[in-house]
């Protein structure tokens, strides 16, 4: 709508004049002016305001409908994650995940997932990314579903409230690990915990690992034991070492926040499509046994 048009739906609408200016009035005898002495200055008061509501009420359809509610907030990433769906490349470029190590680091295994080179930096290819972290948040959904327990691993200070909220949203499947990795806690759990064996399962039915290079000992015994596992891989890195890489920067911890937020998001997803489920069940079997009911009433 032009200035012009929204000049002439003013004066249909408001009986007064353009010109709105926002006074303030005081009490008499203080330092502020004008003061409302007058009842001519009530009265003048009043127009000023009306003039000012009815000239917000005509640009309020036109200005933004942003809020901080329903706007990007960098805080969005921890506290409020995307879901599977809702990932999209924007999100990953402004986490910073393209950007990858030196070129002098870039693992020659990686090439496959490198976008090309600028400044002296890999650039990651997020056309890769976002596929390989749906496929890898589909394996996620599919173990919370049959009641598979997720560990989560990131040993960096900075990555520890990031999996232990992402944890937290799997309920008693969800687990963590932010400090440094025990040697054995797979392949010699039987030492390590002794009567903790027989009581609970110690082997995870998954691993996410957030920074795998500083993991390697785990990812070995996820190995040895056949534990499937998914991490996020860098430039500097060898994406054989995980069996669903993600291939992203895994310095950033925003990047990680991201990722670790999708990948929990579609395990709350399986857990939930696994209570519908049995509901939906035990509302058929309610459903036969009220028939058999039915059916045996009427034979009498």
């Amino acid at each position: 709508m032009s200035w012009l048009t929204g000049t002439r739906c003013l004066r249909r609408r408001c009986p007064f004049s353009l010109t709105a200016t926002r006074t303030m009035y005081s009490a008499p005898g203080s330092s502020s002016q004008p003061t409302i002495e007058l009842p001519e200055d009530w009265t003048l008061m009043q127009e000023n305001r009306a003039r000012f509501k009815c000239l917000f009420d005509l640009m309020n359809d036109h200005g933004s409908t942003q809020t901080r509610e329903n706007t990007f907030q960098p805080h969005h990433t921890l506290s409020r994650p995307l879901g599977p769906s809702q990932a999209t490349l924007s999100a990953l470029v402004a986490a910073g995940a393209h950007f990858g190590h030196t070129t002098s680091l870039m693992n020659p295994n990686f090439l496959p997932y490198a976008y090309g080179m600028r400044a002296g930096l890999t650039i990651i290819d997020l056309d890769q990314t976002l596929p390989l972290l749906r496929r890898a948040a589909n394996l996620v959904r599919a173990v919370a579903q049959r009641k598979g327990t997720i560990l989560f691993v990131g040993t960096r200070p900075e990555l520890q409230e990031t999996i232990q909220r992402a944890s937290g949203r799997l309920g008693s499947q969800g687990y963590h690990i932010g400090e440094r990795w025990l040697p054995g806690t797979l392949t010699n759990r039987n030492q390590l915990f002794q009567e903790e064996t027989r009581e609970y399962r110690l082997i995870p039915d998954l691993v996410i690992f957030l920074n795998p290079l500083a993991n390697m000992n785990a990812i070995r015994e996820c190995a040895i034991q056949h534990v499937p596992t998914v991490g996020i891989v860098d430039s500097n890195a060898d994406p054989r070492i995980v069996m669903y890489p993600v291939p992203a920067n895994d310095d950033s911890p925003r990047t990680a926040q991201i990722i670790a937020g999708v990948l929990s998001i579609a395990g709350k997803e399986g857990i939930m499509a696994r209570e519908e489920g049995k509901k939906a069940k035990q509302r058929r079997t309610d459903r036969i046994m009220i028939k058999q009911a039915l059916l045996g009433e009427g034979a009498e």
